[in-house]
């Protein structure tokens, strides 16, 4: 299983990657590389969506590597590939964190904020399948009560995946909802509550308003709830990611990111640099839409996949 994830992956991220390997091919076959050939790798980087940061650091790295080669010896593709994942792995292991873990709390409330188009309610179907296949029950909140294709989406979701659903009017109260589901598993005793909310009202502020009224009637059940409030990004949208993360952030205090649609995305180095921004934990990533294509994250594997190279 790990290694057909891995081959996914691999193949989800082949449009990054190729994006990467333009920034190293200039420099393979070289002995020494001079300041041009730096700065290209560096732009390549950056318009292989890593960010300014980023990008600097590894070509800051590729160059102190030059010096650790024999002079006789040319330059690699493998060597300029294995450093450049070393870099990217440094920036992401600190991030890598299972959604999956054991939860002290029952039920455990998982709010699921972004944009529309992200992915949010494919997302708590994937997820609440995963926590299926655990053992865990499951109640998924229709708390995007302006959409209602939304509505009717997680409904399939909850079929496929054995999950009940707490649903309310169209246009309702979205914080409403979501208390009768927190509500609807304290009285009968569920593992997991999934929260889908809502990705544009009128404005931000509407929104913002929105969500962090949601998370304020929640906590009137339990305190400590939502216990995860995570965005779902969509990783084509490459650097405009940044600024959305950082809306959610102020306005809920994230605890955590997904990042979906990474298949066939030219996009996808964008984790790398919200990763080195916003240090917040990566929970998971995904390329597909079958229900098995949403996966924990695992830094190492992202690593070797973005610079092209094979699972260790």
């Amino acid at each position: 299983m790990a290694l057909n994830w891995f081959k996914k992956l691999k193949n989800g991220l082949s449009k990054s990657a190729s994006k990467v390997d333009n920034a190293i091919s200039s420099i393979t076959g070289k002995k020494t590389v001079d300041k041009e050939e730096l700065d290209n790798i560096e732009d390549h980087l950056i318009l292989a969506d890593l960010g300014v940061e980023v990008a600097s650091r590894i070509t800051k790295r590729i160059k102190e590597q030059k010096f650790e080669l024999n002079e006789k010896k040319e330059i690699t593709k493998l060597d300029i590939s294995e450093t450049l994942a070393s870099e990217i792995e440094k920036i992401l292991l600190p991030c890598e964190s299972n959604i999956f873990d054991k939860f002290k709390s029952k039920p455990h409330v998982i709010l699921l904020a972004g944009v529309n188009g992200s992915g949010k309610t494919t997302t708590a179907g994937k997820i609440a399948e995963k926590f299926r296949l655990d053992n865990k029950t499951v109640v998924l909140a229709a708390a995007d009560t302006f959409r209602a294709a939304a509505v009717a989406q997680l409904k399939t979701w909850a079929d496929r995946t054995g999950a009940k659903i707490v649903s309310g009017l169209d246009g309702g109260d979205s914080a409403a909802v979501a208390y009768k589901a927190v509500e609807k598993a304290k009285n009968e005793n569920i593992d997991i509550v999934i929260i889908d909310t809502a990705g544009r009202l009128q404005n931000k502020k509407d929104l913002m308003e929105e969500l962090t009224k949601t998370c304020r009637v929640v906590s009137k059940l339990d305190p400590d709830a939502p216990h995860q409030k995570i965005v779902v990004l969509d990783g084509t949208v490459g650097q405009n990611a940044h600024s959305q993360l950082k809306i959610f952030n102020d306005s809920i205090g994230l605890t955590g990111m997904i990042i979906t649609k990474l298949d066939g995305s030219a996009k996808g180095g964008v984790v790398v640099s919200l990763a080195e921004k916003f240090k917040i934990p990566i929970h998971a990533v995904g390329v597909g839409e079958g229900l098995d294509d949403l996966q924990d994250f695992k830094a190492v594997s992202f690593s070797r996949a973005l610079a092209g190279l094979d699972e260790l």
